[in-house]
């Protein structure tokens, strides 16, 4: 069996079965257990592959027929440009997740050393990456998961990235004024919609998911219970579901922050909130 004509099978068999990328898939798959290039397989057509490496590569291909997500067959994904360990425990890293990591960064200037609180971190791979990009972030990374605390810790060692790991509900367990910016892509879709997401999306954890009946459960919360832990001129960064950027910016304003900024993905959607705790005009000019 060669490899173009293992991933002509495999493609084939996805396609039918209503999987996305079919080619693109199948091809990871292969590359992934034997560490050659994607493309270079595809167009393999003379080299044999030995069957116990063919039976390997049909049992993740039947895995991923059953719709489990490609990254936790493989156990990674990129973001950032960096690879993050990924499995059952967390949430996959999305693109969009990206713009949010940079708009943090332009907040900030290069020799800046803000205390920044990654909140309910999950796979780690936002406070890791600003951590990556800037060594001199102090960044600590909490979630209510000991599951996930254990990815974000494998991931920390992985990139060789010093950082704070802390285990608790939301904002519990932090003393007042304690960071100079909080970020937080936090569980925001409807319970009603969680039961009819992509099934890849229902393999991962429910618990990164439900944002509760409207979506905005965990959003109400992080308004009332950051703003005492952020210093005066503080930065709140918040990810965003579809349709929820009116309702977090209303609840953001009620619980007191200031100069709420709404920021579309790279898809057009609004997709990201920047606030800001209250500061004199002076010091909110000079940071």
């Amino acid at each position: 069996m060669t490899p173009a004509l293992l991933l002509r099978e495999t493609a084939s068999r996805f396609r039918t079965a209503g999987i996305p990328d079919p080619e693109t898939d199948s091809a990871l798959l292969l590359s992934f257990l034997t560490g050659r290039p994607p493309l270079v397989l595809r167009l393999d057509t003379e080299s044999g592959l030995p069957q116990d490496l063919v039976n390997r590569f049909r049992d993740l291909a039947d895995r991923r027929l059953a719709r489990e997500p490609l990254q936790y067959l493989t156990g990674e994904t990129y973001f950032l440009g960096r690879s993050f360990h990924v499995d059952s425990r967390v949430l996959i890293p999305r693109p969009e997740t990206e713009e949010l990591c940079r708009w943090v960064l332009e907040c900030f200037p290069p020799a800046a050393s803000p205390a920044v609180l990654d909140l309910c971190c999950g796979s780690g791979c936002i406070g890791l990456s600003l951590a990556s990009e800037r060594p001199s972030f102090r960044v600590t990374l909490s979630d209510l998961s000991p599951d996930a605390l254990a990815v974000s810790s494998l991931n920390a060692d992985r990139l060789q990235v010093s950082v704070s790991l802390h285990r608790g509900d939301l904002c519990a367990g932090f003393p007042p004024a304690s960071f100079d910016c909080i970020v937080s892509n936090p569980p925001y879709i409807p319970s009603s919609e969680c039961a009819v997401l992509q099934p890849e999306v229902l393999r991962e954890p429910q618990l990164a998911l439900d944002g509760g009946a409207d979506g905005l459960s965990f959003y109400r919360r992080i308004a009332l219970e950051s703003l005492p832990l952020l210093v005066s001129g503080g930065h709140l960064f918040l990810e965003i579901g579809y349709g929820e950027a009116g309702d977090v910016s209303a609840l953001l304003a009620s619980a007191g922050f200031t100069g709420i900024e709404v920021r579309d993905d790279f898809a057009g959607i609004p997709r990201m909130i920047h606030a800001r705790s209250a500061c004199t005009e002076e010091l909110c000019s000079r940071s």
